[in-house]
């Protein structure tokens, strides 16, 4: 199914997010189409949704290089990684875990062929739906000292809001039909 297709299958209740999706991904005037569209593949491997993802995947390599393509990929896997590491660091009260090195391989934070500020925009993305504070202030500071305005780090964190959402609505929908996750990619 395409994601047209399935953004359009979303339920009455989810009106709101339809209607954002269209005016957020659809007719986006705020954000490049690369800083858009890795957004969107970033934020949509964060929510787990399998069918959102296969259709995000699919449309993807028609808005984004095949280096963006895997650029976004890569922010969603170490974020995934570095977001529990971190938000850990966060939640624990002990202050020594913070003078423990990582040990965590980390190698596609560089060399990924795109924008610095894209990247570390999708990277703050990520650690928004992750709900890692420490980094996403950390990713913020980066893309701010870049020159990245409040209103741009606004716009793609609303994007990232709705691709969650339209994630939740479709794993409700579903488990109220009965269809298990991975039926749910065949559909």
């Amino acid at each position: 199914m395409t994601l047209d297709a399935l953004i359009d299958t979303l339920p009455p209740s989810a009106k709101d997010l339809k209607l954002n999706y269209s005016s957020l991904v659809r007719n986006n005037s705020e954000l490049t189409e690369q800083q858009l569209w890795g957004t969107v593949v970033a934020t949509t491997i964060a929510t787990r949704s399998v069918p959102l993802t296969a259709a995000v995947l699919a449309a993807a390599p028609q808005h984004l290089s095949p280096q963006a393509f895997e650029a976004a990929k890569t922010v969603a896997a170490i974020m995934g990684m570095n977001n529990i590491w971190y938000r850990f660091h966060h939640l624990s009260t002990n202050p020594k875990y913070a003078t423990l090195p990582a040990r965590l391989r980390m190698s596609g934070l560089r060399g990924h062929g795109v924008e610095e500020v894209d990247f570390e925009l999708w990277a703050l993305a990520v650690s928004a739906v992750n709900g890692c504070g420490k980094c996403v202030d950390a990713h913020e500071n980066v893309v701010r000292a870049k020159g990245a305005t409040e209103e741009l780090v606004a716009a793609i964190v609303r994007v990232t809001a709705v691709i969650h959402a339209i994630g939740a609505v479709l794993d409700q929908v579903a488990a109220e039909s009965g269809v298990e996750a991975e039926t749910a990619l065949a559909v």
